[in-house]
């Protein structure tokens, strides 16, 4: 009655027959990726668009998250973790020079409580430590 809408990935199980990259060379690729800075989205998007590579998933078995965990080289605080705090600090800066703008008091407060529910996430997952908290200065001290 209310629909099924939502996004899903397609149902291709294994790599295409056009695909010339092994997985050999993908995992030199991702590491060199990252070793020059980029976070795991970007890495993503860089062998999609440059080195047309459809899903890393279908070529290396798991995920690329799994996949950096399994070199560890996964950074202390998750990519949409960090993004969401970077996020929470720029809108915190602009409340400071704008009082009076209460439409993102508003955005603040729902972009903070994302970030509460997701470390809390992390926390039954093991992700983060289970006393690490959010706090706008540790916020801070850690995206800059």
């Amino acid at each position: 009655k209310k629909g099924s809408s939502r996004s899903r990935p397609p149902t291709v199980a294994k790599t295409p027959a056009w695909l010339d990259v092994s997985k050999e060379e993908l995992e030199k690729t991702i590491m060199k990726l990252h070793d020059t800075g980029l976070p795991t989205s970007r890495i993503g998007l860089t062998l999609r668009d440059q080195y047309g590579v459809p899903s890393t998933k279908l070529v290396l078995g798991k995920s690329m998250t799994g996949f950096m965990k399994e070199n560890k080289a996964l950074p202390d605080i998750p990519e949409d973790l960090g993004n969401l705090m970077r996020k929470a600090l720029h809108v915190r800066k602009h409340i400071k020079a704008n009082k009076k703008d209460v439409h993102n008091k508003r955005a603040l407060q729902l972009t903070e409580n994302k970030i509460r529910r997701l470390v809390k996430y992390y926390h039954d997952s093991g992700r983060l430590a289970p006393d690490w908290t959010y706090s706008p200065e540790t916020a801070e001290i850690l995206i800059s």
